[in-house]
C-alpha cells in the first residue's frame, strides 16, 4: 500500500516570537548556559499544558528559553500588571500571552478562557500551577492551586510537568539584582505527560481537582529531585498553614 508523506509541520516561530527571540536570547544565553533533558516528552504538535515548578521571577524566561530550544512557542499566564508596561505589554498582547488578575482586583476576564482558546489553536500554554514563587524555605514545590489540571482534564490534552534548577544563581527569589559572573548552568527537565486517567468522567469539583492537582504536584517534586539530587520534604509546603500570604513578596 502506498502512503503519502506528511506535511511538513508548520513552525510555530513566528515573527512575533522570532522578534522576542531576538532580544530575549542573546542576554539569557550570556546569563547561562541551558541543558535541557526529557525533550522526548514534549508534544511535537497539538495543544498541551506545560506545568513548571517556580522560584525566581525570571523562571518565565528561563522556560521560553527552552520552550524556543524545542519548537513549542509558549502562551503564559502572566500578571495583569505587566501589559500596562509601554513596550513589554505590546510584546505581550502580541504573542498571545494572558493576563491575569491577582486577587482581589477586577474578574471581570478569566484567564482560563483565553487558555481555553490557545489550546483550540493546538498550541502549549504554560500555567505554573503554584500560582506564585514558592514559599518553602527550600526552593521546594509548595501546595498547588487547581487551574492547570481543569484546563487539561476540560479540554482532554495532556499535562506536562517540569522542573529546573540553577535559575536561582542567576536570580534568586525576590532577588532584585541578576548574577552575571560567572556564567551559570540551568537543567531543565520535561517529564512525561501526567496519568490523569483516574479522574475521567468525574465531576470537576473542588475534590477532583485537588486530588488531581496533588498528583501534579508530586510529578514536579519527583522532577525537581532528580536535578537537585535530594529528597522533598515529607509534607509539601502550604503558605495558609503557616500564616503566609498566597500572593506577593513575603519575610524569608
Amino acid at each position: 500500500m502506498t502512503t503519502t508523506p506528511d506535511k511538513k509541520q508548520k513552525s510555530e516561530k513566528v515573527p512575533i516570537f522570532r522578534f522576542i527571540a531576538a532580544l530575549v536570547l542573546p542576554p539569557m544565553h550570556f546569563l547561562a548556559r541551558y541543558k535541557l533533558q526529557g525533550v522526548e516528552n514534549v508534544p511535537k504538535t497539538g495543544a498541551f499544558v506545560l506545568s513548571p515548578n517556580h522560584y525566581s521571577e525570571i523562571d518565565p524566561l528561563v522556560m521560553g528559553v527552552a520552550m524556543w530550544k524545542v519548537g513549542r512557542m509558549p502562551r503564559f499566564l502572566a500578571k495583569a500588571s505587566i501589559f500596562k508596561l509601554p513596550f513589554l505589554g505590546m510584546l505581550m498582547r502580541k504573542s498571545g500571552q494572558v493576563p491575569v488578575e491577582r486577587a482581589g482586583a477586577s474578574r471581570n476576564s478569566d484567564p482560563l478562557a483565553a487558555a481555553r482558546q490557545i489550546v483550540k489553536n493546538n498550541l502549549a500554554v504554560v500555567i505554573y500551577p503554584e500560582g506564585s514563587l514558592t514559599r518553602d524555605p527550600g526552593l521546594w514545590p509548595m501546595r498547588g492551586k487547581t487551574g492547570a489540571v481543569r484546563m487539561a482534564l476540560e479540554a482532554g490534552i495532556p499535562i506536562v510537568p517540569a522542573a529546573h534548577w540553577g535559575t536561582q544563581l542567576v536570580m534568586p527569589r525576590y532577588g532584585k539584582k541578576i548574577s552575571l559572573f560567572p556564567r551559570k548552568t540551568i537543567t531543565i527537565l520535561f517529564g512525561p505527560p501526567v496519568d490523569l486517567s483516574a479522574f475521567a468522567g468525574r465531576p470537576l469539583d473542588n475534590a477532583t481537582l485537588t486530588e488531581a492537582t496533588a498528583v501534579l504536584m508530586d510529578a514536579i517534586t519527583v522532577l525537581f529531585e532528580d536535578l537537585r539530587g535530594e529528597k522533598a520534604p515529607a509534607e509539601r509546603w502550604d503558605p495558609i498553614k503557616n500564616n503566609q500570604k498566597e500572593t506577593g513578596r513575603f519575610e524569608q
